[in-house]
């Protein structure tokens, strides 16, 4: 399994579409082949900022949904709401405590 985690922050005057625009799409992205697990956070300090979290099966899922029109259109949308640059991270769990 791998775990995808993307930091967003928005223009203050985007938020709600962000949201919104996510509303729309989690259920795709949730069930595109591979994904196993979608969440999307919003920081409780800096409000503009979001996380999603996301479990795929491997790599090559995350490969395949990265590359698809799907995501591209999704991607492309999300950006133009940016107030910074998106960062990413693949990461595999070492370690869950009950």
């Amino acid at each position: 399994m791998l775990v995808r985690m993307v930091k967003m922050t928005f223009r203050d005057e985007a938020i709600e579409t962000f949201k919104a625009f996510f509303e729309e799409r989690k259920d795709k992205i949730r069930n595109f082949e591979g994904c196993t697990h979608l969440e999307l956070w919003q920081d409780n300090q800096q409000h503009a900022t979001f996380f999603t979290y996301s479990h795929w099966r491997d790599e090559t899922a995350l490969t395949h949904y990265r590359n698809s029109a799907f995501f591209r259109d999704t991607w492309q949308q999300t950006r133009q709401m940016f107030a910074t640059k998106a960062e990413a991270w693949s990461v595999k769990q070492v370690a869950i405590l009950p």
